[in-house]
């Protein structure tokens, strides 16, 4: 059953509740999706986010390929969210911008959203197939709760104000100036923040993370492999996960902090005091800079390499591999654990 025929089965049992409409795309068109909880898919092309006056999302879709006029614009509810669907009436689908040879696969539910469940849609460079794919460019009002899932295809997100999600299975995504809870999911594809009021969670399968300039409850970040950078952060709590790639965070401010890489070094520019600090490298090395104000036991271990102190530890304990103490009142706890590669605990 291709994604069509699926989807109009998925209509006639009621799967998908208050279709609004289906317009057939000709060059531009532009929908309206009303709501406070709003998502939007498209299997392949760029989408671009903005912010939007008046109280509904404004969606302009630009059709591209030699069979974009076959592609069509459906909206509805599902699961509560009202949702607007471009739809491809094929299972093969030709997306040029990705390169010859290039090709993903990917599930897509009876009701149009993606997922486990669903049958599969493969999207290729070149080869036969469906030669179509749509731009969009979506202006949300203030507030709204607006969630974007592309299958493949570039992300950005620019002066948002209401909680965001941006998902792609193959994609790079950039968000800059967000006002509100952000999170971003790619499978494949380097993410780029700068400028977040509010939490902030990035999970990537493969891709470089960076996040500047931003600040709120927690930063989440978890890739399977890549490096993560930030700058001028300030959150109640960080966590950061990466497989393999090195982490560093300059200039951060946080109570409680995570830092987990299988492979690669550590970095740590601290400015406040921390209640909690733990940082575990599998292989590299691990430096972290602290303010002079910053209290806390230490506990330093690693399986090879060197521990090099610039900081006056009471109660200390130190040999080459292992060092335990205390850093002025001790209030908080530091734990820095290296499989092998070398330990600086420095003065900033």
């Amino acid at each position: 059953m291709n994604v069509r025929t699926a989807l109009r089965s998925a209509l006639s049992l009621g799967a998908v509740a208050s279709i609004a409409g289906v317009a057939e795309l000709s060059g531009q068109e532009t929908a309206r999706v009303s709501g406070d909880r709003v998502s939007v898919y498209n299997l392949a092309g760029e989408v671009e986010v903005v912010r939007g006056g008046g109280s509904d999302v404004v969606v302009t879709v630009s059709r591209g390929g030699d069979d974009g006029d076959r592609l069509t614009v459906e909206t509805g509810t599902i699961d509560g969210r009202e949702t607007l669907r471009v739809v491809y009436p094929d299972d093969e689908i030709v997306y040029r911008e990705m390169g010859r040879g290039s090709s993903t696969d990917l599930r897509v539910r009876d009701d149009g959203t993606f997922g486990n469940g669903g049958d599969r849609v493969r999207i290729r460079g070149s080869g036969d197939g469906l030669e179509a794919w749509a731009d969009l460019r979506i202006e949300v009002p203030r507030g709204t709760d607006l969630a974007v899932y592309v299958a493949v295809g570039h992300l950005t997100a620019e002066d948002v104000q209401g909680d965001l999600r941006l998902d792609t299975h193959s994609g790079r995504v950039d968000a800059r100036d967000i006002v509100g809870d952000l999170t971003v999911d790619t499978g494949s594809g380097a993410v780029e923040v700068d400028g977040a009021e509010g939490s902030v969670s990035v999970d990537t399968g493969s891709g470089r993370v960076t996040v500047n300039n931003a600040g709120g409850a927690a930063l989440d970040v978890d890739t399977g492999s890549g490096s993560v950078r930030g700058e001028e952060l300030s959150f109640d709590r960080v966590g950061v996960d990466t497989g393999s790639g090195s982490i560093r965070l300059e200039r951060i401010s946080a109570r409680d902090l995570t830092l987990d890489t299988g492979s690669g070094s550590v970095d740590l520019d601290l400015m406040t005091d921390v209640d909690r600090l733990e940082v575990d490298t599998g292989s590299g090395s691990v430096t972290v800079r602290i303010p002079d104000s910053l209290g806390a036991e230490v506990e330093l271990d690693t399986g090879s390499g060197g521990i090099d102190l610039d900081v006056e530890l009471s109660s200390a304990r130190i040999q080459r591999d292992h060092a335990t103490g205390q850093v002025g009142d001790g209030q908080g706890t530091i734990k820095l654990d290296t499989g092998s590669g070398g330990i600086r605990l420095v003065r900033r």
